[in-house]
């Protein structure tokens, strides 16, 4: 596509003149569904007002009970296969998530302009090996309504694939996704204010500036670690770029899978998924917190809405190389900042891989659909797969 060769020339030649370091992408697409959860368990009453967050694909944008786990909604299009696939106008969050504002209902504006009559261009990919064929979709986990049009939510061949395929893969089940506030709990909430004590003076009081305009959530994220603290301040400025939740892919997805077939399946477990945090070093999460304050908010917005606009152009390798850029100008300790992204990214990229070739048998087309930045560059699950003798091709 035109926009996606434009997309990969411009982010080349922004990285000229410098060398792009191996250890250089951090992709937490995944982290992203995860601290939604998180956030509303901190915006429980047991917790405080933190946030109350919707979650991916709640039908109709339907508030979710503070009681529960939002990611019960995900369940919502299985046990109801009829509900339309079409998107429909988010209420407004119960409580306020600091600078966010929800775009209005007939908005014919999104945040990368006027709203288009066709859906997004995300990265679709197709894997052959003989008889075997995996089918590869990169996924957001936040989007705007105009990338999924009511009465075509996606373009046509990832709706074939769709038909074609027997399994649906995500990054989590929906089983894993119902059980996973209870994790998010244990490992990443303390019962007292642990953050600042395990965060260096400079790195704390950046924090608590970041914050200053917002009192109660500034109060609830001392009680958290590292790790979480950073996935929140991530999650923060992505739902100020005017993104939402309802409208991540996955969400979506299932709405169009659910009403034909319904079995969708984890490339990884929740514990899996959960050591990728709770075995960071603390220097480690350190890291990971101090590359996400590096920039202004501002400047955390305006990168949210370059991947959005990247995604929509379909070109995996152009995200990783924006992805990579980023990555190595917010890095703080090499070192360290190599080891953060080979636990996050590059160990689930090859497990997702893993699990893929499990799934996948002759004349079986599976569907997985994952976080787009997993996609691209040569340690990319799309780099993998053709280590293993498939021929990747775009669609």
């Amino acid at each position: 596509m035109p926009e996606a060769r434009a997309a990969r020339d411009e982010t080349r030649r922004s990285c000229e003149g410098g060398s792009l370091a191996p250890f250089a992408r951090r992709a937490r697409g995944f982290a992203r569904v995860l601290v939604l959860f998180v956030a509303a368990t901190l915006g429980s009453p047991a917790h405080g007002p933190i946030v109350a967050a919707h979650a991916a694909g709640s039908p109709g944008g339907t508030p979710l009970p503070q009681a529960r786990l939002p990611a019960r909604a995900n369940l919502a299009a299985q046990a109801s296969p009829a509900t339309p696939a079409q998107p429909v106008a988010p209420t407004p969050p119960r409580a306020t998530i600091p600078g966010f504002h929800s775009p209005p209902p007939n908005s014919d504006t999104s945040v990368s302009g006027v709203v288009r009559a066709a859906p997004a261009h995300m990265p679709f990919y197709t894997a052959t090996k003989g008889t075997t064929t995996i089918y590869v979709l990169g996924t957001l986990h936040i989007g705007d309504p105009s990338d999924y049009p009511p009465n075509a939510p996606f373009r046509r061949p990832i709706l074939a694939a769709l038909a074609a395929s027997p399994t649906l893969a995500l990054e989590l089940s929906p089983d894993d996704l119902i059980e996973s506030q209870d994790d998010v709990s244990r490992y990443g909430v303390c019962s007292y204010a642990c953050l600042p004590r395990l965060l260096p003076d400079p790195l704390w009081r950046k924090l608590a500036a970041r914050l200053q305009n917002n009192p109660a959530a500034l109060e609830e994220i001392k009680k958290t670690r590292p790790w979480l603290a950073a996935l929140l301040v991530e999650t923060y400025d992505s739902l100020n770029a005017g993104l939402q939740t309802e409208y991540g892919t996955e969400a979506q997805l299932q709405n169009v899978y659910f009403r034909t077939r319904g079995k969708v399946v984890g490339l990884e477990t929740l514990a899996e998924q959960m050591r990728a945090f709770t075995n960071l070093t603390l220097a480690e999460q350190r890291e990971m917190l101090a590359q996400d304050l590096e920039q202004t908010p501002a400047q955390n917005v305006a990168d949210v809405k370059e991947l959005h606009r990247l995604w929509r152009a379909g070109d995996a390798d152009a995200i990783a190389a924006w992805a990579t850029a980023k990555s190595e100008r917010l890095a703080r300790t090499e070192w360290t900042a190599r080891a953060l992204d080979n636990r996050i990214v590059y160990d689930r990229n090859r497990r997702f891989t893993a699990r893929m070739l499990l799934i996948a048998a002759p004349n079986r087309p599976v569907f997985v659909a994952i976080g787009a930045l997993h996609l691209g560059g040569p340690k990319g699950v799309l780099a993998l797969l053709r280590t293993h003798g498939f021929v990747v091709e775009a669609n």
